[in-house]
């Protein structure tokens, strides 16, 4: 690195986000540089659905279970099991998931920094130059300059709220979970590859608290919007009551999770936002990994067309083709939540629809292929109906 290198994109942020933009780029021979602070992992569940594995070229050596079977846990306690047929859910563990995706951009042509992110400035030139501090203080750092600045810098986005009209009004979710060691059956020594959602009050007012799979460990975790709840307190007990009390504890995680994508994901002149930094977590269920790595191709993509036409114009791309292709998703599931995540009664109501057949297939495609399912329309009108029917208290939880 020398101090007149000038980058055609600089991608703050090494996440599934910043790091598949930083791939993409650095694949069709632009000059491209990744900054990451390194160490630290984002709390999640893990879960990747079959179309993110075919799309980003993941291998099946990164999957810790493949779920085929997800049970939810209703306020009273009702358990109602949500089979897949014909596919599968993946999980993942982000600390090796993430490096993984870090080493893939570096093996693909781009330049590797690690540190922290300080601020942003423009010289006599009108290029964006990228200050910050190195992770290792014996390593010499310049600043970095280039034609268009990438933000994946989570949802505290730093460049985002300093560059992007509108950032600062996101809405957030907080996340946290702890990485335990999986109980083994005795009888076949497997680990306990149980998939659980709970929705009570009590372990998330306004979300849920889950468990997943990881293979040889488990996520068990809660998010909530509400200030003053004790994630912590969740955790624990939800722990105590599921049998995971005793078990190691590796390691504990935490973070805001934005539920809305933000009105706005560029400058208008060379920067463009993608991940959590643009808010693009999935309402009512909380998954992000997909869209984050989906938010961060389209801005290497708007990125490039920026340079190549010499148009800022372009960067309003990204934003604009996520919202055509999910933007209905978001919709939907924004609704969802603020309906059925509202009370006990109303989540007990929630999970008895989960009984129904014609709402698991439909669920189930809708996650697998992220997008909503066309056909069979009648199965969408039967499940209005039964929707509406819970919803005016016609039929029993």
């Amino acid at each position: 690195m020398t101090r007149d290198q000038i980058f055609d994109v600089i991608v703050v942020g090494g996440g599934p986000a910043g790091a598949t933009a930083a791939t993409d780029l650095a694949e069709r021979g632009l000059k491209v540089a990744l900054l990451d602070k390194g160490g630290r992992i984002k709390p999640c569940g893990g879960a990747i659905p079959p179309r993110l594995i075919r799309d980003f070229g993941i291998p099946a050596s990164l999957l810790k279970a493949r779920v085929s079977l997800a049970t939810m846990v209703s306020p009273k306690g009702v358990s109602v099991e949500m089979s897949i047929e014909g596919g599968y859910v993946g999980m993942v563990d982000r600390e090796e998931f993430d490096e993984w995706l870090r080493d893939r951009a570096e093996q693909s042509g781009a330049q590797r920094f690690t540190g922290r992110f300080e601020f942003l400035t423009r010289g006599a030139d009108g290029l964006p130059t990228v200050h910050f501090t190195p992770k290792e203080p014996s390593v010499e750092a310049y600043p970095l300059k280039g034609r268009v600045v990438i933000g994946a810098d989570g949802a505290n986005s730093a460049i985002a709220r300093r560059e992007v009209l509108g950032a600062k009004r996101g809405k957030f979710v907080f996340a946290y979970h702890e990485i335990v060691e999986a109980p083994v059956d005795q009888a076949t020594g497997a680990p306990d590859g149980r998939c659980e959602i709970h929705y009570r009050g009590s372990l998330s007012p306004d979300f849920y608290a889950w468990i997943f799979p990881h293979g040889a460990t488990m996520s068990v975790g809660s998010g909530s919007a509400r200030k003053g709840f004790s994630l912590k307190s969740s955790v624990r007990a939800l722990r105590a009551e599921t049998g995971l009390g005793s078990v190691g504890t590796l390691r504990r995680e935490g973070a805001p999770i934005p539920l809305k994508p933000l009105p706005r994901w560029d400058n208008g002149r060379d920067v463009v936002l993608a991940g959590d930094a643009a808010g693009v977590v999935a309402p009512a269920s909380g998954e992000g990994i997909y869209y984050a790595m989906l938010g961060g191709r389209l801005a290497a993509d708007a990125a490039e067309l920026a340079i190549v036409k010499g148009d800022a114009r372009a960067l309003r791309l990204a934003r604009k083709r996520f919202m055509r292709e999910h933007g209905r998703v978001f919709w939907i599931l924004g609704i969802m939540q603020r309906v059925w995540y509202l009370d006990d009664r109303r989540r007990e109501r929630f999970v008895s629809i989960c009984r129904d057949k014609d709402v698991q297939r439909l669920t189930w495609d809708a996650y697998m292929n992220k997008a909503l399912p066309r056909r069979d329309p009648l199965a969408h009108v039967r499940i209005f109906f039964k929707d509406l029917a819970h919803l005016l208290r016609l039929v029993p939880p």
